[in-house]
C-alpha cells in the first residue's frame, strides 16, 4: 500500500501536538484540511487513527508508528527548508579558492580559519597555482576565485580583480643572520651568501632573478629551490641563506621569530594582491561572503603591514 507522504507529515504534526488544530498550525495549514486528511487516511487503511473520546488525542499504535515515519520526513523538510535559508544568507554552502602557494600558507589558511568560525556550514576547499594556471581553472569552472598577485587584466579576460594589498617585496633572512648586525648592509655584502629560490615559474622566481641582476650579480649561489614556504622557512632558519619574499609573508611570521627582512630597500614588483573572479559569475552568498571576509582581513592588516614596514630602517 502506498501513502502519501504529505498525509504522514500531518498525521505527526498531530501526533506530537495532540491537537488537529495545533497540529495545523505547526506545519502551516489549517484545521479543516488536516481533519480531512486524517479521515481520508484512516479510511485507506481501515483502521481508526485514534482513540475515541480522548483528549488531548491519543495515537493508536498504528498511528504512532506511521507518525514516526512522518517526523523523519518533517523533519527532512524543515532541514531542507534551513538549508535552503542558509544558502540564500550566505551561511551555508562551498568555496572553491585557488592562490600562490606563498599567500595562501602564510595568509588565507588563517583567515578562512577565522571564516569558518563564524561560517562553519560552509564548505572550503582550497588549490595552489599560479596566475595563468588560475585563470584557466576560473574559466573551466574548477574554482570560484583566486587570490593571487597580478599585474594587469587584458582587455576581454572575463575577469574582474579587486586589489587587497600593494605589491612589496623583502630579503627575507633568518632572525640569526649575519647581516642584521650591520645597519646598512650593502649589495656586495648580500652577494656573498647563497640565495634561496621560490617554485620556478613563479612571478617570485622572476622578481629573485630582476633584483639579483639589479645588484650586480654576475653568478647567482641558488643553494636550494623549489620548496614549500614551510620548507624554505627550514631551510633558512638553520642556514644564513637569503631569499625574495613578499612582506606580507614576513609579516605573518614574525610572531615565530623565525624570519625577518634585511634592512635592505629592492624594487617593487609591479603587481598587487587581489582576488580574481569572474565577470559574469552567477551570485553565489558564500562565495561572496568568503571574499568580503578576505578583503576585510586585508583591509585591517594592510595597516599594520605599513606600520612594520615604517619601523624598519631601510638601507640604500
Amino acid at each position: 500500500m502506498k501513502l502519501d507522504e504529505r498525509h504522514l507529515i500531518q498525521l505527526a504534526a498531530v501526533v506530537q501536538t495532540g491537537s488537529v488544530t495545533e497540529g495545523a498550525e505547526l506545519i502551516g495549514m489549517t484545521q479543516p484540511a488536516v481533519s480531512r486528511t486524517l479521515s481520508t487516511l484512516e479510511k485507506r487503511l481501515g483502521e481508526p487513527l485514534f482513540f475515541k473520546g480522548q483528549r488531548p488525542l491519543q495515537p493508536t499504535p498504528l498511528a504512532r508508528a506511521l507518525a514516526d515515519q512522518g517526523n523523519a520526513m518533517l523533519a527532512a523538510s524543515r532541514k531542507a527548508s534551513e538549508t535552503v535559508q542558509f544558502f540564500r544568507e550566505g551561511k551555508a554552502g562551498s568555496v572553491r579558492v585557488g592562490g600562490t602557494p606563498f599567500f595562501m600558507d602564510a595568509l588565507i589558511s588563517s583567515m578562512t580559519a577565522e571564516f569558518q568560525n563564524s561560517f562553519p556550514e560552509i564548505r572550503v576547499d582550497q588549490s595552489y597555482g599560479y596566475v595563468r594556471d588560475l585563470r584557466e581553472a576560473i574559466h573551466a569552472d574548477r574554482i570560484d576565485l583566486a587570490i593571487c598577485p597580478i599585474d594587469i587584466l587584458g582587455e576581454g579576460s572575463g575577469l574582474v580583480f579587486e586589489e587587497i594589498l600593494p605589491g612589496r617585496n623583502v630579503v627575507a633572512c633568518s632572525v640569526l643572520h649575519p647581516l642584521l648586525n650591520k645597519r646598512k648592509p650593502t649589495a656586495r655584502e648580500l652577494l656573498e651568501y647563497p640565495w634561496v629560490a621560490p617554485p620556478e615559474g613563479s612571478p617570485l622566481y622572476a622578481d629573485l632573478h630582476s633584483i639579483l641582476l639589479s645588484l650586480g650579480a654576475t653568478e647567482i649561489k641558488i643553494r636550494y629551490s623549489g620548496g614549500s614556504l614551510a620548507s624554505v622557512i627550514n631551510y633558512m632558519t638553520r642556514t644564513n641563506a637569503l631569499t625574495v619574499l613578499p612582506h606580507s609573508v614576513v609579516f605573518a611570521y614574525r610572531k615565530d621569530r623565525s624570519l625577518t627582512a634585511l634592512p635592505f630597500k629592492i624594487p617593487h614588483p609591479d603587481r598587487a594582491l587581489g582576488i580574481l573572479r569572474p565577470a559574469d559569475a552567477p551570485y553565489l552568498p558564500a562565495v561572496d561572503k568568503y571574499a568580503q571576509h578576505i578583503a576585510g582581513g586585508f583591509k585591517d592588516l594592510r595597516h599594520l603591514i605599513k606600520r612594520h614596514e615604517d619601523a624598519v630602517v631601510w638601507g640604500g
